[in-house]
């Protein structure tokens, strides 16, 4: 299409940031330790913090597409952020295409870059030579011997033009107007005020702001119109000249035409006419694909053919002229196929030449076609202009015949006549010549010049369907002659129009559907205008917190500010002020916490005076309220506790004194957050510094999601205003029910309307009318919808289709007619949960309602209306499978949470797995007593610490995994002398020993495999009265009955690892527990007991000893790490981490006493440790002649080596030898 635009700007320098603005989509690399694409911008810190390949070697690369080609002038490289990984050496690579890659040398050989000495310092190298690519790789070759790979990087450079004067190549500020070559007269108006700009062609408006930062526009007052007086000028475009009619030409309200008319001094005009001759065109439109076609007829020569004439389409394909040529030289074929132009000979006896010229010539504008044969030499001809592609020409003998069919073929011919192999042609021409006369269309309208049909004449019926864009959220859009198509890839959102976001609009959402803690795209507005915003959902057990990262998460230290030089710093935190604004006010609760430390550095200079440091929120607006205080309170925590240093102050800070004190707390108002700037000006004193730390944006609780009405009187219903949606309309909802029919929602027009309702039990109906008549799509159920538990639904309408989405059913989609009306134009409120006329209104729930992205607060208008209560119980008759593992769902006003505490599993879904590592003589003992009252603040039943009387039922269940043979597992006794042992024999087989009375005694081995082989392996034990089943990865291997003499008694004890108690333990399983067991436990379970979660999380007030070294560790981390590795680290809430708040700058507040006082206390260990080496030395000296009797016994304190070593216990226990082998 032809398009109006404002001229580029010229780039002065060549040092732009090309890869800061790119999305995570344009990085690529050999691997990544994510599995995913990670975003490698410089200063990055979100995510993994840059780039790491999954294996540091001289194999890896980092690649960049920057989109275009453009000029590289210099590049910069950064370690991965919060690590010890950088790269101290690296080489580059262009390429063009990703493929054919060229090594960037210098100095005539491959030229190697000196990296980074640490993670955060930038170091940058500007090339010698510039580079002209569209693709980069960074190819590392050395790297810090202490780390991996890691890089971020940036790339500098700019646009390019081939031409001498450098022209930006980027977009132009504004551009507008599509097929405006169709010989109709076109309005343009340019207004601006200061930067904002009003574009205007036709009907069409665009508004944008002028870059640059001043507000006057400084030209020269010399203004071309139609063209440049003085060719090469600088700025100019390179362009031809206007060739076409202007009037009513107005600058600042000055006619020009008129001033050229008259002759003004100060008005140059030249080859300019002042009247406007418009060409007699006729044009027509080939409008059916399948009938269309025009017949014309030529004179038959022995050899000539000359035919040409112009096309447009946005079609790639169509057959443009058939003709049968005469003395059997046979078939001229003209057609488009993929966009560009082919001319065939086909003969039936003979190959078929074809000449191929041009490409996407299916972009709307006019195209010129010349065939022209002389002397057995066919030329084509496209486009007859300076850049059209040279002629091409090949050797055949033609003669002409007497009919030529235009754009496709009568139904009535044979392919002798009229052959097409492709489809017709849809589009326009004119100017159509044959043996060089031009052909009168207007004749061929009457009926006395050839034939057609389905044809306009004298008119070109083209329609640029992508103008305006009805692909949303930056969508690319593409079209055919009846149709548009939008390409929605790197915008995050999806569907026939790129409405739908690929995000979801919370963190609870995201952990409704089972996810856990990590870092999320949310969309707050849904398919509304805002887009996705990286966020770290923390999702805990009792509060999901969205945290949002900005660009200075550390304690930064302040010196030398003052009223006059203050420090200030802006936050940045990777998202627009609208996409926080979204993120905050659909939370219940956000959250900042500010820290400001201080010696001899003000804050608010409480109680009367102008503070010195304040903080700037969402509004622009200053703040002279600390954390932890009230907005328009001028004080920080401890004035409002009375706790600060001095009570005449209200901060601690405000004391003014040599000491180091901090003032910390969380700023919690909504509508202030989030801080955006600090200030800071009273640290330019003598021994005055201050050092503040701003953490992330911290929200939970979604008002939206849990956010449910209930109506339980069919007349009632809530209103809300007129649901604007003219082109796209979405709506979602979650509903439950025991009715049989209802209205969900209704608006109405004129004549349009939309409505959403269950038909009937299994069946949700949603109708829409636009002007067209009523559309309506249902979806059936296999299974009652009606059954109280919560329903999905979801209904969309744009240009392209409509669709009703319940549950995970199949989707239910209908294309919508791109003709006729198609704006949905509504008028009455907005019903929910009934209708206008009070009847077929709803009973039940309904949740969580979005129109369009935007969020309908159902609960706050229940509230003041009859027959609706806002809320809705009943959450975890629904959702209650989520929590797994023996968790049970508990209720909650806004959904529902896991009580993982009868599970050996914790976390939000009790899925996460409780386990330890055992070392040698490591015992874990749970005493079974009568239960008594829990303290207060204990959130454990009793029923989770304590059992009484002899079980009828046991259900054991457990994960191990150990490199050691024989071992103790588990081992319960009663008050008399039976027991329950779980033990591993010599040769790794599993035994299951039940000792129910001194004479009776039963034991289960199962020796599928050696079960001490480091893997991880899941026993589950499971007695019912007298039915016992052992099941082993989940594969039953055993069913046993016992005999109804069978008694068992009262439990005592479980004890896991070694038992430590004496007990007169049987024989074999006093072989076992020499060592008790070496290796990793998981998830423990003995009916709703969970007694290594008991030791781990709740040692104080469950009644259970720890003996030995017990390390909480993952077993699964474990089978794929050096087990001496394997530490317990505790980290809080804070996914960014924190640091030591209290003293924030270590070297400044430790004073030279502490200095001392730390060498004194490494002399003392030093010391120490000789004396216990000496000790140690002299122990064994005098047990060695012991040594050599003992040595099959000791063992290995080292974990690592008790895991990889095979362990000779031949002395100490033998092989279990009363097995009955399963």
């Amino acid at each position: 299409p032809d398009y109006l635009s404002l001229s580029p700007t010229i780039l002065d320098n060549c040092d732009d940031p090309l890869a800061s603005l790119l999305s995570p989509m344009a990085f690529s690399s050999s691997s990544d330790l994510t599995g995913t694409h990670s975003s490698a911008q410089l200063n990055q810190r979100d995510g993994t913090g840059g780039w790491s390949p999954a294996d540091s070697n001289a194999q890896q690369w980092l690649q960049m597409d920057l989109g275009n080609r453009v000029e590289i002038t210099a590049v910069a490289t950064q370690g991965r952020y919060g690590s010890s990984d950088w790269v101290t050496s690296y080489s580059l690579m262009f390429s063009d295409t990703g493929h054919n890659w060229k090594q960037y040398q210098q100095e005539d050989s491959i030229w190697t870059f000196a990296g980074n000495m640490n993670a955060d310092s930038v170091v940058h190298h500007k090339l010698l030579h510039s580079v002209r690519a569209r693709f980069i790789r960074f190819v590392p070759l050395q790297w810090n011997p202490s780390g991996k790979i890691g890089m971020r990087v940036e790339v500098y450079g700019c646009s390019y033009n081939d031409s001498k004067a450098r022209i930006s190549s980027s977009p132009p500020s504004a551009t507008l107007g599509s097929l405006l070559d169709d010989q109709h007269w076109h309005s343009v108006l340019i207004e601006r005020v200061g930067k904002q700009v009003n574009f205007t062609v036709d009907k069409h408006t665009q508004h944008f702001r002028t870059k640059g930062e001043a507000d006057a526009l400084d030209i020269d007052y010399e203004l071309s119109f139609g063209g440049i007086p003085v060719p090469g000028k600088p700025g100019t475009f390179l362009k031809k000249n206007f060739h076409g009619c202007m009037e009513n030409l107005y600058y600042n309200g000055v006619n020009i035409i008129d001033l050229a008319k008259r002759r003004k001094h100060q008005i140059y005009t030249g080859n300019v006419t002042f009247s406007c001759s418009e060409p007699q065109i006729v044009p027509i439109t080939f409008v059916d694909s399948r009938s269309s076609y025009l017949l014309l007829p030529g004179t038959p020569q022995i050899d000539g053919l000359s035919v040409s004439f112009q096309f447009r389409t946005w079609n790639k394909d169509g057959l443009l002229l058939s003709t049968k040529l005469s003395e059997g030289s046979g078939t001229l074929l003209l057609s488009l196929e993929g966009g560009t132009l082919r001319l065939a000979i086909q003969k039936r006896a003979e190959h078929t030449a074809e000449i191929l010229t041009g490409s996407d010539l299916n972009d709307g504008l006019w195209h010129s076609v010349s065939i022209t044969a002389r002397r057995k030499r066919i030329t084509l001809t496209l486009d007859n202009d300076a850049a059209s592609p040279a002629q091409d020409t090949t050797p055949v003998q033609i003669y002409s015949g007497n009919s030529y069919y235009f754009g496709g073929c009568p139904d009535n011919l044979s392919d002798s006549q009229c052959f097409n192999p492709t489809k017709a042609f849809q589009g326009c021409m004119r100017l159509i010549f044959i043996d060089n006369q031009p052909k009168d269309l207007i004749s061929v309208q009457q009926g006395s010049l050839g034939n057609f049909s389905d044809l306009h004449i004298d008119l070109c019926s083209i329609k640029d369907r992508c103008l305006p864009n009805y692909c949303e959220h930056g969508g690319s859009c593409s079209q055919s002659w009846t149709t548009f198509s939008c390409n929605c890839s790197d915008t995050g959102y999806t569907g026939a129009t790129c409405h739908n976001s690929l995000y979801k609009q919370s963190c609870e959402v995201y952990r409704h559907q089972g996810n856990t803690a990590g870092f999320f795209y949310i969309d707050a507005d849904g398919s509304g205008p805002l887009g996705p915003l990286q966020v770290y959902c923390n999702i805990t057990e009792d509060k999901i917190w969205t945290l949002v990262q900005h660009n200075n998460m550390e304690l930064t230290r302040v010196r030398g500010a003052g009223p006059e030089n203050p420090y200030v710093m802006v936050l940045d935190y990777s998202g627009s002020m609208e996409q926080l604004e979204g993120v905050i006010n659909g939370s219940e609760h956000c959250e900042q916490e500010v820290a400001y430390h201080c010696r001899r550095s003000r804050l608010l200079n409480t109680p009367d005076g102008a503070p010195f440091t304040w903080w700037i929120g969402r509004s622009n607006e200053r703040h002279p309220y600390w954390g932890g205080a009230h907005p328009g309170v001028q004080q920080c925590e401890c004035g409002l506790d009375e706790s600060c240093l001095d009570i005449r102050h209200f901060c601690n800070c405000d004391a003014d004194k040599d000491e180091w004190t901090n003032d910390t707390g969380f700023l919690s108002f909504k509508d202030h957050l989030p801080v955006t700037q600090i200030v800071i000006t009273d640290t330019n004193r003598s021994n005055s510094e201050a050092a503040w730390r701003i953490g992330p944006l911290r929200c939970y609780g979604d008002r939206h999601f849990w956010n449910a009405v209930s109506f339980y009187t069919e007349a009632s219903y809530l209103h809300f205003p007129t649901f604007h949606a003219e082109f796209s309309a979405d709506i979602s909802f979650f509903f439950k029910t025991t009715a049989l029919s209802g209205v969900f929602l209704e608006n109405l027009g004129i004549k349009d309307f939309i409505r959403l309702e269950i038909s009937s039990p299994s069946e949700i109906t949603f109708a829409i009318d636009v002007g067209n008549g009523p559309v309506e799509l249902i979806v059936q159920s296999p299974s009652l919808l009606n059954d109280n538990q919560w329903h999905y639904v979801r209904a969309e309408r744009n240009l392209k289709e409509t669709s009703l989405q319940v549950d995970s059913l199949p989707r239910r989609v209908r294309e919508t007619s791109e003709e006729g009306h198609f704006r949905l134009q509504l008028n009455s409120q907005l019903f929910v949960g009934g209708t206008s006329s009070r009847q077929k209104g709803f009973l039940g729930c309904i949740r969580s309602l979005h129109l369009n992205g935007q969020k309908l607060d159902l609960e706050e208008r229940a509230k003041v209306t009859s027959g609706v209560r806002p809320g809705c119980p009943g959450h975890c008759s629904s959702y209650g499978s989520t929590c797994h593992n023996g968790g049970k769902c508990v209720e909650k006003h806004s959904g529902y949470f896991c009580d993982c505490t009868n599970s050996p599993y914790e976390g939000p879904f009790c899925k996460k797995e409780v386990s330890a590592v055992f070392k040698a003589g490591t015992s874990v003992t749970y005493m079974f007593q009568e239960p008594y009252p829990v303290t207060k603040n204990i959130s454990l039943s009793s029923s989770a610490i304590y059992v009484d009387a002899a079980p009828s039922k046991e259900n054991i269940a457990f994960s191990f995994m150990t490199a050691q043979a024989p071992s103790l597992l588990l081992y319960i006794n009663s008050s008399s002398q039976d027991f329950l042992a779980v033990l591993l024999c010599k040769n790794g087989s599993l035994q299951v020993r039940y000792q129910l009375s001194k004479e009776e005694s039963h034991v289960f081995t199962i020796d599928a495999e050696n079960f001490a082989n480091r893997r991880i392996h899941r026993l589950k034990i499971n007695r019912e009265g007298r039915e016992l089943t052992i099941q082993v990865d989940q594969q039953l291997r055993l069913s046993y009955t016992f005999s109804p003499d069978v008694e068992f008694r009262v439990l005592r004890s479980l004890t896991l690892g070694k038992v430590t108690e004496n007990l007169g333990l049987d024989p074999e399983v006093a072989k076992a527990n020499t060592l008790g067991f070496v290796g990793c436990l998981s998830s423990v379970q003995y009916n709703h007991i969970a007694p290594l979660k008991a030791a781990l999380r709740h040692a104080t007030i469950a009644p259970v000893t720890v003996q030995g070294t017990l390390t909480e560790s993952s077993c699964g981390f474990m089978m794929d790490s050096d087990i001496n590795a394997v530490t317990t680290v505790h980290s809080s809430s804070d996914s960014f981490g924190k640091t030591d708040e209290r003293e924030p700058l270590t070297n400044a507040v430790r004073s030279d006493s502490a200095v001392i006082g730390g060498v004194i206390a490494v002399v003392i260990f030093v010391i120490c440790c000789v004396i216990g080496i000496m000790t140690r030395l002299l122990y064994q000296h005098k047990q060695s002649p012991r040594t050599n009797h003992m040595k099959e016994k000791e063992y290995p304190d080292n974990l690592d080596s008790s895991f990889r070593n095979d362990i000779d216990l031949q002395h100490t226990v033998s092989e279990c030898k009363r097995e009955y082998f399963i």
